[in-house]
């Protein structure tokens, strides 16, 4: 598997319990939360877009391809990477595994725009995220 981009990040998330749905899989939001705790915290290791802080990051464009169920229990890794970087935006990608075999279950994308809290439009990039980027 090819995933755009550079690498920026690693996270353990446990799959709990209440994360599966009737059908006895983790539903579809929770991919998308693991996307969401997965930039966050990579963020928040960077010292940017706190929520105290006058900038910071929202998401204009998410999708998901969902490749394998994901059962609990289960221990997964989302990776992030960093692909091309805009004035005032960051295309991102991310990869749900298996922590113990390895098993693709799902890949994702978001488009970050970063965003002026107090003007309410967006504003340019940081120079981190930019120097993170690929290409």
């Amino acid at each position: 598997m090819s995933v755009p981009g550079n690498h920026v990040s690693t996270l353990t998330v446990p799959l709990r319990w209440g994360d599966m749905d009737a059908y006895g899989h983790a539903n579809n939001t929770v991919f998308f939360r693991f996307f969401e705790e997965a930039r966050i915290v990579w963020l928040s290791s960077l010292d940017l877009g706190g929520p105290e802080e006058p900038t910071g990051p929202i998401i204009i464009k998410t999708s998901a391809t969902f490749l394998k169920e994901l059962n609990h229990p289960a221990t997964v890794l989302v990776e992030t990477y960093a692909d091309k970087a805009g004035n005032t935006s960051l295309d991102t990608y991310h990869v749900i595994t298996d922590a113990e075999t390895g098993n693709v279950y799902a890949e994702g994308y978001a488009k970050v725009v970063w965003f002026d809290r107090k003007t309410r439009t967006s504003t340019p990039l940081p120079d981190t995220l930019r120097a993170l980027a690929a290409g």
